[in-house]
């Protein structure tokens, strides 16, 4: 399953959301989601502890102006990179 993160971190239930995901998933940071993987960010240990691997869209970091901000351990993507993750997973939550 791909679960996609729209929102700030501190206007959702962050914990929730990753004892939802599992290492068969995916989770894809996007829009004002991206600030979860702010180096710093009091959200990034809930998304590092996740047995999934977790992207980022470079548009959005790009679009906030956070590029070089965001923690080694998330992978950039971009939009193609966001179909391809559509693409291996059937089912898609966007929290």
């Amino acid at each position: 399953m791909l679960f996609t993160l729209a929102h700030s971190p501190q206007q959702c239930d962050l914990p929730a959301l990753v004892r939802m995901i599992c290492e068969r998933d995916a989770l894809l940071l996007m829009q004002d989601g991206v600030i979860a993987g702010l180096e710093d960010s009091l959200a990034l240990p809930h998304i590092t502890q996740l047995q999934c691997p977790v992207y980022v869209l470079t548009e959005d970091l790009q679009a906030r102006g956070l590029v070089g901000q965001i923690s080694d351990k998330l992978t950039p993507i971009d939009y193609t990179g966001f179909v391809e993750l559509t693409e291996q997973h059937m089912q898609h939550i966007a929290w």
